[in-house]
C-alpha cells in the first residue's frame, strides 16, 4: 500500500483526502469520485447562491401548497427537524438571515431594528414540513443547511471512496474528517484539534480510527467590536451570538452526528452544553475561552 494526498478547495474551506491504495490511479479514482460528490453537495445546498437545487425548493415551497423534496433533501431535514427539538429551538435551518447580518458586519454590531427584521423571517417551528412536503409560509424565509451538509458531505465522500475501492484513508473538509478505514497496517490516524484562540496551532491531537470528528468553534468568522469577540453561531431566539464554549469536538459513528453533536454543545451553553454531552456519552473535547480543555477524549501528550 502506498499513501497519496490530494488537496482541494470546496464549501468555502480548504479540503483534502489522504488515502491508502495500491496505486497510484486506484487513488486518484477514488479521490476524483469524493470530490465530485463534495462538489455536487456544495452546489445543491449552498445558501449563498439563487440558481440551485436549494433556492429552487425555497421559492416552490413558498406556494399555498409547498413542494415536495427528494429523498436526500427530505432526510437532511428531518435530521434538521430532529436537531430543533433536541435544542429547544436554538438549531434552525431558517436562521440564515441572522447568520448573514452578523457575517456582514463590518467592525460594528448589527443595530437592534436589523437584527428584529431578521428575526422576523426565522422560525422553522413556522414551516410545514409533513415529508415529503415542504411549504414556506413566511415572505422571505430561506433554508440553511450550511450547519449540516459540510459533514454530511464528508461522509459521504467517505463513502465514495469506499465504493471505489479504497479502504483505508480520511477525509478532511475544513477540519470536519470522516475515516474512510485505519491505516493499512490497523494503526488509527492522527487528528490534531485546533486551538480556538491561534487555529494554526492543535490544542490536542489524538486517534481516530473509525466514524467521524467534527469541531464546532467561535473563532471561524468571529466579529471583534471593542475589545469583545462575537461568534458567528447565532441563537436565533435572541439574534445574538453564543456564548459560552470557545470550541466543541465530537467523536461518533458518523461526522453527520459529530457536527451536530457539537453545535447543538455550542448553542445550549456551558452548563447546558456539557450536560448534553455527558448524557449523549459521545467523546468529546470543550474548550472554554481562557484555552481550558476538558472532556472525554484521550488525548496524545
Amino acid at each position: 500500500m502506498r499513501a497519496f494526498r490530494f488537496d482541494f478547495p470546496s464549501m468555502g474551506c480548504p479540503c483534502s483526502l489522504q488515502l491508502e491504495a495500491a496505486d497510484e490511479a486506484s487513488a486518484a479514482s477514488a479521490a476524483a469520485r469524493a470530490r465530485a460528490e463534495v462538489a455536487r453537495l456544495d452546489e445543491k445546498y449552498s445558501h449563498y447562491r439563487d440558481d440551485n437545487w436549494l433556492a429552487r425548493i425555497c421559492a416552490g415551497a413558498r406556494g399555498d401548497h409547498g413542494i415536495e423534496v427528494d429523498d436526500e433533501t427530505a432526510n437532511l431535514l428531518d435530521f434538521a427537524d430532529a436537531l430543533h427539538a433536541q435544542s429547544a429551538a436554538r438549531f434552525d435551518i431558517t436562521a440564515g438571515p441572522l447568520t448573514r447580518l452578523w457575517d456582514l458586519q463590518r467592525g460594528r454590531l448589527p443595530t437592534h431594528e436589523e437584527i428584529d427584521d431578521a428575526r422576523a423571517r426565522v422560525g422553522w417551528s413556522r414551516v410545514s414540513w409533513v415529508r415529503p412536503r415542504l411549504r414556506l409560509p413566511l415572505p422571505g424565509t430561506r433554508l440553511d443547511l450550511g450547519g449540516i451538509v459540510k459533514e454530511y458531505a464528508a461522509d459521504r465522500a467517505a463513502q465514495c471512496c469506499r465504493d471505489s475501492g479504497v479502504m483505508h484513508g480520511i477525509v478532511d473538509l475544513g477540519g470536519d474528517l470522516a475515516v474512510i478505514g485505519a491505516h493499512a497496517d490497523g494503526k488509527p490516524w492522527l487528528a490534531g484539534i485546533k486551538a480556538p484562540r491561534d487555529p494554526r496551532q492543535p490544542c490536542a491531537t489524538i486517534e481516530i480510527a473509525g466514524g467521524g470528528l467534527a469541531t464546532s468553534g467561535d473563532y471561524e468568522r468571529a466579529l471583534v467590536v471593542g475589545g469583545r469577540r462575537y461568534s458567528h453561531i447565532i441563537d436565533p431566539r435572541s439574534g445574538w451570538p453564543v456564548e459560552g464554549f470557545a470550541s466543541v469536538s465530537v467523536i461518533a459513528a458518523s461526522c453527520l452526528v459529530a457536527g451536530a453533536a457539537a453545535t447543538l454543545a455550542m448553542l445550549l451553553g456551558i452548563d447546558e452544553g456539557g450536560a448534553y454531552l455527558r448524557e449523549l456519552g459521545l467523546p468529546f473535547l470543550c474548550v472554554d475561552q481562557a484555552g481550558r480543555p476538558s472532556g472525554s477524549i484521550e488525548t496524545l501528550a
